[in-house]
């Protein structure tokens, strides 16, 4: 017994974490890996060729691309994998160390300066890619081959092997209903719960996470202590209000505080002078969530009713107007 608590305590320190994605999910993302850079490679190879461009195997495809096939095949839903983080992960950073490898003396500083600025920009456009700080690194130690090319190096070959990727990951992944790539696609592929259930009649537990990672049957990149903490930090946000807005003004958001798929955020956009009932009206834009863009008009106090709480967007999360610091 003891020994089995040790490996297990090991275990955890490691990160190793149990894996309940199925073996033909396993099996389909490293095939879709494997065809991934295959058809990557021969398309650049191709293109290569038509262009009349001596070039070398060394610069068909970028290595850092390797990196970028695991999360495009292996986590499509994962944010870092989405087409923004994966173009512009790539090609920032890619500029970031072209640029240093060219006005910033040789030496190992100048190779972690290209990563350490290609991580900090990446943050603030939202765009992080494990694999562009592996462009970034190429660009400066990546040879004199590379090295020769200078900025082409961002449009030949890597702006090339990113769009080839790109298409082979929407393409491939689009095969399996439950692997729509973007993720947005998914997100709205599920628009609606078979039998949604009231929010107050039910208490999220770890268990039921649990139980709806291993029925999505795809790598979630989070583990079992994160997801937990997560979990209880929503609880705790959610006993800070349980009652609907006094007043409902125009200009404000407000959400219904549901989950997934059901959740919702509106803006009032106009509402009536005349508060009499019947006649006191609102018109509101649906922002966020379930019936995005979309308009509707109701009574003030059904709309109250709808709404759980007001809301405000701070860096791009939806937050409770009362949490707001």
């Amino acid at each position: 017994m003891s020994l089995k608590l040790n490996l297990s305590d090991a275990a955890h320190w490691l990160g190793i974490e149990r894996n309940q994605t199925s073996h033909g999910e396993k099996l389909i993302s490293a095939f879709g890996a494997a065809i991934g850079i295959a058809v990557t490679l021969l398309i650049s190879m191709w293109l290569i060729k038509r262009l009349a461009l001596d070039w070398t195997s060394s610069l068909l495809i970028i290595s850092s691309l390797g990196a970028s096939a695991v999360l495009l095949f292996a986590v499509p839903h994962g944010a870092l994998s989405q087409p923004w983080p994966v173009i512009g992960g790539h090609m920032i950073s890619a500029f970031i160390g072209v640029s240093c490898q060219q006005w910033l003396p040789d030496g190992f500083l100048t190779a972690g300066i290209a990563v350490g600025l290609a991580v900090g920009v990446m943050y603030y456009l939202r765009c992080i890619h494990p694999p562009g700080g592996a462009s970034a690194l190429t660009a400066v130690i990546g040879g004199n081959e590379i090295v020769d090319l200078g900025y082409q190096f961002l449009l030949y070959p890597l702006l090339i092997n990113v769009l080839v990727m790109l298409l082979m990951a929407i393409s491939f992944n689009y095969l399996f209903s439950w692997r729509r790539y973007p993720a947005h696609i998914n997100t709205r592929h599920h628009t609606e719960y078979k039998s949604p259930v009231p929010t107050t009649d039910y208490v999220l537990t770890t268990e039921d996470f649990n139980a709806a990672i291993h029925e999505l049957d795809s790598f979630v990149d989070i583990t079992e202590e994160g997801l937990t903490e997560l979990l209880e930090k929503a609880r705790q946000h959610a006993q800070l209000s349980v009652s609907h807005p006094n007043r409902i003004e125009r200009g404000r958001y407000y959400s219904n505080g549901n989950i997934g798929s059901l959740w919702g955020v509106r803006q009032v956009i106009d509402d009536a002078d005349n508060h009499e009932p019947g006649r006191d009206l609102i018109i509101y834009k649906t922002v966020a969530g379930k019936s995005a863009y979309e308009t509707g008009y109701c009574d003030r106090e059904s709309f109250r009713q709808w709404a759980r709480y007001e809301v405000i967007e701070t860096q791009g999360l939806w937050v409770k107007a009362d949490n707001k610091n």
